[in-house]
């Protein structure tokens, strides 16, 4: 085997659900850059055009698609329609995030919704997707989890920072995704299908308060927070044939984070 030609992603049918945000962006583009017939989801119909411009502004060919992800019938119906389009889906990435919550103390129903998208729709889009992964003989799920699913918050670097981050729900359906790894990797592993979970550190974007980066950065080994091309390699790594024989990984990209 060719070790380089091993990260190829030429012709495979790779979805990237919530591909427009932090994350999907650059998710979106190493599968496309691979050579992945990439399609990437917003549960905006309105801004699908605007994502797909977005992309082909920065050379990358991508296809956006509408997708719900809290309704299985727009995940069976964007199913459908791929296998209608294509023959095969190959590679999913589960990235879609749905953030309801902004403190401990608001109403229970912000968690109820945050989970139907967050867990319910994580799990309907695995089940949908890895089925015909399954019936093909083989394929990739890769999912976005968060270094906030493996340890417990550091109150200190939210301390007297406006930035919306120390919130329940997203530790908990992210601690609960990583173990949802495991089980995917199992269940689906005699089929030639495997799952594994990557969890980002944190993502400095426009909006992240200076303060916030200065003290998050000092808790990493590398100095600093994650950029705009930190998770392309390790997305690639998963979702291509040169990780054959890795299934049921959680695999921190982190800066070193977790690593104390």
């Amino acid at each position: 085997m060719n070790v380089m030609s091993s990260f190829s992603l030429e012709g495979k049918v790779a979805v990237v659900s919530g591909g427009s945000g932090l994350y999907g962006r650059q998710i979106a583009a190493a599968l496309a850059q691979a050579g992945a017939i990439t399609q990437v989801t917003s549960r905006s119909g309105d801004k699908l055009a605007e994502i797909g411009s977005g992309f082909a502004a920065k050379g990358v060919q991508v296809t956006a698609r509408q997708l719900d992800q809290a309704e299985e019938r727009s995940i069976l119906a964007l199913r459908d329609t791929l296998l209608e389009e294509y023959g095969r889906i190959d590679i999913l990435v589960n990235n879609a995030v749905l953030r309801t919550m902004g403190s401990w103390q608001d109403p229970l129903d912000a968690f109820t919704k945050s989970m139907e998208v967050n867990a319910a729709g994580l799990f309907a889009m695995t089940r949908a997707f890895g089925d015909v992964m399954a019936g093909q003989g083989g394929g990739s799920i890769i999912n976005v989890g968060s270094i906030q699913g493996m340890v417990g918050p550091d109150a200190e670097i939210y301390r007297d920072v406006d930035f919306h981050g120390f919130v329940p729900d997203y530790f908990f359906h992210k601690g609960g995704m990583i173990n949802f790894t495991r089980f995917t990797a199992s269940y689906y592993g005699k089929s030639g299908v495997r799952c594994n979970c990557i969890s980002p550190g944190g993502m400095a974007s426009e909006r992240t308060p200076p303060a916030f980066i200065d003290s998050y950065s000092r808790r990493t080994f590398l100095g600093r927070m994650a950029g705009e091309s930190d998770l392309m390699g390790s997305i690639v790594f998963l979702a291509s044939d040169a990780s054959a024989y890795i299934t049921g990984v959680n695999l921190p990209v982190d800066g070193g984070y977790t690593a104390k």
